[in-house]
């Protein structure tokens, strides 16, 4: 399940305040101007600073690092 479109519009990044880019499987919020990455579960997007994945950590899983 992933994000609703009108949530996504609304959500920023929670260090930088921008918009956030919904991952190719829907499964993560990627904000590229703070190198990080959230996990969306159940449809619920997780903001939490703490709990993000360094963008090129994410990229290198994903295999595209």
């Amino acid at each position: 399940m992933s994000v609703d479109k009108e949530l996504l519009e609304i959500l920023a990044c929670p260090v930088t305040k921008t918009p956030l880019e919904l991952s190719g499987d829907g499964n993560f919020l990627i904000a590229r101007e703070s190198g990080l990455v959230y996990k969306i579960e159940d449809g619920i997007p997780i903001m939490l600073v703490d709990e993000a994945i360094p963008l090129d950590e994410w990229e290198k899983a994903q295999g595209k690092g």
